[in-house]
């Protein structure tokens, strides 16, 4: 028993194998789905980290409006108890020589009101605004609260009573 194959299995062998074309197609495709995939974990990894540095500078502002309901109506608008700059961090635990971290300056000013229109106790009301700012990749960043304080605040019934 004789068989004789007349290039069926050439042709088998032709069908099941890749082009290099096919090749090339497949890692152009490959290749654009890696840096996708590469371009998006870093656009997320930046989005986190800017809305982190927010959240801190948000803290930082809401710390120093807190601290002000401690004072009564003479430490705010008399005395230096209210500070005019101060320095916070990113990373405070740091200790010894490293890094602190990022740093956030700020700045606090008691102003006087401006009421339009003008009201009767325009006298016994300051506006406090304290701002952050922060470098983040070489961009100034900035975050910024006010609030009112009046001389017959909450604060003089705490502290009288």
């Amino acid at each position: 028993m004789n068989i004789k194959l007349t290039g069926t299995r050439n042709q088998a062998v032709g069908n099941i194998a890749f082009t290099l074309v096919e090749v090339m197609v497949g890692v152009a495709i490959m290749g654009i789905a890696f840096v996708s995939l590469y371009a998006g974990m870093s656009s997320g990894f930046a989005v986190t980290q800017l809305a982190r540095e927010n959240l801190r500078a948000t803290q930082i502002l809401m710390e120093r409006m807190e601290g002000l309901r401690l004072y009564n109506w003479d430490q705010i608008v008399y005395s230096n108890m209210v500070p005019n700059t101060f320095i916070n961090y990113y990373y405070p635990v740091a200790t010894g020589t490293e890094s602190q971290g990022a740093p956030y300056y700020g700045t606090m000013s008691v102003q006087n009101t401006t009421l339009n229109p003008a009201a009767t106790y325009n006298a016994n009301m300051r506006v406090v605004v304290a701002t952050v700012t922060w470098t983040n990749n070489n961009v100034q960043r900035w975050r910024s609260i006010w609030t009112y304080v009046s001389k017959q605040g909450i604060q003089n019934y705490v502290y009288y009573h």
